[in-house]
């Protein structure tokens, strides 16, 4: 496995944060427990040098800079865009992003140090935009209450994207952080079917119980927004399947949905395609046709998605027009390999606005 190699100098000499974290390789400690919770899964405990990330200057995200203080995911989600980035780590990226988890463990010191630094500005932090910060190792190395006080103490504003409903045991926090600066909340619920769930997203809580966590944050005063992503082809896009699913979402009670269609970009094509061909045969040459151009599907089925869904969302009274100030995450429609595509490596495809 390789550490190294994964520092990168910036123009003028000083060291850059790029796509991967910087660890130092004499710090490597790697564990595996013997609960049922994480069978089969290996910790890779690092001490990073760095821990707030530079979004690449390609990219057309509203913010500039991230916090992720985990590398693979034990969401096992088979579409997730963030597998490539194992590769940089010599790490499969089918099983081994399931599987092979890398944890900063001093990511909390790390980021209060950073945020203490004169040169830092208090830009916002983004979380969640590459793997998931409560995934379930959170629920064993607990990095995430001592990030949140760090930003919390620095009224450094913040937002956070998950499929975890693990958050809710930092609503305290999360509620003491909002009293001194901006903190916004996402959840990602791409679709209510159960039996897609359980076969694409076999790591993650159920969608109700994700549902159930925007509830509670906005019943406890946290405006928390809905990511409906993916929205998955010919799997997840019928109109009664779309029309269930914001439902859903308005009856949550959460500020805002936003639709994502699948994206497949190097890394996550290959894994989704092979868990397409064994569990949806039928399908596949439908999607190397929708997905000749690259890794987006076609701007118009994406409008399409998006007006269905927008559509829905006024039906059900979500949105600007209701209680609350909507927060929207958003992915510009973009083709692959197009003025202002994402470069190698690029460790963030969602924004938070």
């Amino acid at each position: 496995m390789r550490w190294d190699h994964l520092t990168e100098e910036s123009g003028d000499g000083r060291r850059a944060a790029g796509p991967a974290a910087l660890f130092a390789a004499d710090t490597v400690v790697t564990r595996t427990f013997d609960t049922p919770e994480f069978h089969g899964i290996t910790f890779h405990e690092v001490r990073a040098r760095s821990i707030v990330n530079r979004v690449p200057g390609a990219s057309r995200m509203p913010f500039e800079w991230t916090v992720n203080p985990y590398r693979g995911c034990s969401h096992a989600c088979v579409y997730c865009f963030a597998r490539k980035t194992h590769s940089y780590l010599d790490l499969d990226t089918g099983l081994g992003f399931d599987s092979q988890i890398v944890v900063k463990v001093n990511a909390p010191e790390l980021l209060r140090r950073e945020l203490g630094s004169r040169r830092w500005t208090g830009a916002h932090i983004a979380m969640g935009t590459n793997v998931d910060c409560y995934q379930r190792a959170e629920g064993r190395y607990r990095l995430m209450p001592g990030i949140i006080e760090a930003l919390r103490d620095r009224a450094n504003p913040f937002s956070v994207l998950t499929k975890g409903t693990l958050i809710l045991r930092d609503l305290p926090l999360l509620r003491q952080a909002a009293e001194v600066t901006e903190v916004g909340v996402s959840v990602s619920v791409g679709f209510t079917d159960t039996a897609l769930w359980r076969t694409v997203e076999p790591g993650t809580p159920s969608p109700a119980a994700r549902l159930n966590a925007v509830r509670t944050l906005t019943d406890a005063g946290i405006e928390c927004g809905v990511l409906m992503a993916p929205v998955i082809p010919f799997l997840g896009d019928a109109p009664e399947q779309l029309r269930a699913a914001v439902r859903a979402v308005a009856a949550s009670g959460a500020t805002s949905v936003t639709p994502l269609v699948l994206h497949l970009r190097p890394g996550a094509r290959e894994w989704f395609t092979a868990w397409l061909t064994a569990h949806h045969p039928h399908l596949v040459e439908r999607y190397a046709r929708m997905y000749a151009g690259g890794s987006y599907a076609p701007t118009w089925y994406q409008r399409q998605i998006t007006r269905q869904v927008h559509e829905l969302a006024a039906e059900f009274g979500i949105g600007p027009s209701g209680p609350g100030a909507a927060r929207r995450v958003v992915l510009p429609e973009r083709p692959a390999g197009g003025p202002g595509a994402p470069g190698p490596g690029e460790p963030t495809q969602l924004a938070l606005l």
